[in-house]
Formats: structure tokens, sequence, C-alpha cells
């Protein structure tokens, strides 16, 4: 007798895959549903394993019967022997049951023996399973799977990828005591996040130098008017001596604004149209503490555009700039993805995210932070200046990741 098992995610598909490998003829012998283990179990679907079987000689026996039938004009002579297992039947048909007794005898015990030890053998396994089973406390089981459950689904709620939530639970899990309680749990994944994120990087007045501080970025993520922010931040708070350089001459409303900060700060406003103009620029305000430098809002899909931005930051010594990257909280995971690949091969920069008051979902800082291992810096909420702008809080970001306010 040949036994064999097969797997599917349904009893049909089960049973048809038997009967593709054994034949028709082929006996459902036993149908096992097993549940998935692990913690993301409850994302799997069961699997229905069912044991099948068919005698070696049926198929030579069924071309004897028929040819006996086409030698006696019937199937008379033969005899139908039953034998019953669960709901299935299992037949043998043999030829002249008179002279074939101890053949279908044997048959019989051999098939029966075959059951036998394949029942004592699903018996052993399922009593294992049962001990496993018992050796967990149901209680602390279900806590744990329900409170993991319940963050991740938190996570993916906020807008934090599929994969950086599969990463963290994974992580969370492998540290996890067992005697932990829900308030444990949900302190080791605050605590995890806020370590992901990393402490923001903000801009600091240098000694005796000067610092270009250089924002790039697509269009429409708000450049202009976070660095207005900056400036009067450290020029009226902290009385750094400022300056403003402005290198998007493509929009004459972005020249006319940034002038319009400048005046009102009682700070110079430079514009340049090149790398080399740039170089002058460089050593003309070299008795400034802080020079802020705004660039175009070119499309990052550009590769000339990505060219003269290159050589722009390049015209600046690299032991005195720092570069920030501008992004939008409201732009899609994908879009952020592909702009923040394209610019990590123009520089290394620090990332600024503006428009915290234009979504709800606030997944992306995390998403963005594990992609690029790029340090956060500033987040803005409005168009006040030089209101409405301060360091990324990771605290509260944490916090909005796992649903609290």
């Amino acid at each position: 007798m040949i036994i064999r098992k097969y797997e599917a995610e349904t009893e049909n598909d089960a049973i048809m895959k038997a009967m593709e490998d054994l034949g028709k003829d082929a006996i459902v012998m036993n149908i096992k549903t097993s549940k998935p283990k692990g913690l993301f179990r409850w994302f799997r679907k069961p699997i229905v394993e069912v044991t099948a079987a068919i005698d070696e000689n049926t198929k030579e026996q069924k071309k004897e019967k028929q040819e006996q039938e086409r030698t006696r004009g019937g199937n008379d002579g033969y005899v139908t022997t039953k034998a019953v297992y669960g709901n299935n039947d299992i037949i043998f048909d043999s030829p002249l049951a008179e002279k074939k007794e101890e053949t279908k005898a044997y048959a019989i015990e051999e098939k029966l023996n075959s059951l036998q030890k394949l029942l004592e053998q699903q018996i052993q396994e399922q009593e294992k399973e049962k001990i496993e089973e018992q050796t967990i406390p149901e209680k602390e089981e279900s806590e744990e799977t329900a409170c993991l459950k319940l963050i991740y689904n938190q996570l993916i709620n906020s807008e934090v990828a599929e994969k950086y939530a599969n990463q963290l639970m994974n992580e969370i899990e492998g540290s996890l005591k067992k005697d932990a309680t829900v308030d444990n749990i949900l302190a080791m994944v605050y605590q995890k996040i806020i370590l992901k994120l990393g402490q923001p990087e903000g801009i600091e007045v240098p000694g005796n130098t000067t610092k270009f501080v250089v924002f790039i970025g697509p269009t429409g993520v708000g450049k202009t008017t976070t660095i207005a922010k900056i400036a009067s931040c450290f020029q009226l708070e902290k009385k750094a001596k400022v300056a403003l350089v402005t290198a998007d001459t493509y929009r004459i409303a972005a020249v006319e604004q940034l002038r319009t900060y400048a005046n009102i700060l009682g700070i110079p406003l430079r514009v340049v149209y090149s790398a080399e103009e740039m170089k002058g620029i460089v050593e003309e305000l070299k008795e400034f503490d802080l020079v802020f430098v705004d660039t175009a809002g070119r499309s990052h899909k550009n590769q000339e555009q990505k060219e003269d931005l290159k050589d722009l930051l390049q015209a600046i010594p690299e032991d005195g700039r720092e570069i920030y990257l501008v992004l939008s909280a409201a732009t899609k995971y994908r879009d952020l993805e592909k702009i923040t690949e394209i610019y990590k091969e123009i520089a290394n920069y620090k990332i600024i995210f503006t428009k915290f008051d234009e979504t709800s979902g606030i997944g992306n800082i995390y998403n963005i932070r594990m992609l690029t291992q790029a340090p956060l810096s500033y987040a803005t909420w409005g168009q006040n200046v030089p209101d409405d702008i301060g360091r990324i809080d990771v605290q509260d970001i944490a916090k909005q990741l796992l649903g609290g306010q």
C-alpha cells in the first residue's frame, strides 16, 4: 500500500492533489487542519493536510478484472469486499473469491495494519501538540498576542510601512519576557521607536567660522518659508550674524519673498545664478556666522538639474556647509522613497519635515528615518513666521504612532 500526505489551503484542493497523484482509486484516510503558529499567525491561513492511500496492486487488479470481463462477457464470478474507515469506503475486488480467498485476506490485513500504524502516529502527534500547548498558560499567551496584534494594527493605521512594522514587532518578540504585562510590552515598543528615530539634530552657531546651511528638496514643500523661520530665530533670539542667499532664480516670486524677509530682519540677501558665483559669495560672506541658502525646487527626475545642484553644493567647502533635505509630511511614501534616494546621490543630508498640520498619518517620519538613516531635524506646521517650527519631538511622534495624543 502507498500512503502519502498532501497539503493545501482547502480540503477539496488537498483531495484533488491526492487524486491527481495516486489516481481516482485513492482512498482518503484522514483529514487534519493545522493552524499556523508564531507572532503573525493571525495573518496566515490554516493548512489542510489529507492522508490518502492506494494499493500498489490496484491498477494491476483492475486491468486483470477488465481482461476477465472481456473474456467472460461480464463480471460474473467476481465478489466485492468492502471495508469502512470513517466516512470512506475501502473497496477490494477479486476475481473468483473462492480461489483468491487467501490473497484477499492478506490484502485486507495489510491495509488494516497500515491504517493502525497511521492512526497511532497521528494520535502521538496530537498528544504532543496538546502537551506543548499546556506548557504555555492560556491567559499569558492571549494577553501577549492581543497586545502585539493591537500595536501592529495601530502602526499600520498610522501609515508605518509593513516592512518596518514587522521589523519592529520581530525585535520586540525576540526580547519579550514570559511574564511581560501589557504595560511592559507597550513601554518596550515606545522606547524602541524613540531609539530608532534617534536624537534630532538642529543647526548650531559655529565658533570662529562661517557655516553655510543649504536647503534642498522638491517644489512646493515650503523651503523658502522654512528658511525665513529659522533665520528669524537665529537673528532675533540667538543674536547670530545671519545672511541669506538664493539660487532659486527660476521663480521671481521666491526671490521677492526671501527679499521681503531679509528687509524685515535687516539682513543681507545675495542672488546667485551659477556655481562660480557661489564661490565668490562664500568669500564675500565669510564674516557672518550663518548663511542660509535657498535652492530651486527642481524635479528630482531631471538629471541635468541634479548635476547643477551638485555643482552648486561643491562650490561651498565641505567642512563649512550643512545640507537639509526639506520634505512634506503629507507626501505619499512611495514618492518620498524616490525623492530621498535621488537626493542621496547628490549629498548627505539631514531631514526637515513640513506641513505637519496637513496630515493625520505621521508614519512617513518613521519610514523615511528607517529608509535613509539620515538624522531628523526640524518640523513645521503652518505659515506663521517665525512661529510654527521646532525640532522634531521623537517622544511625541512615538506616542502618536501608538495611538496617543
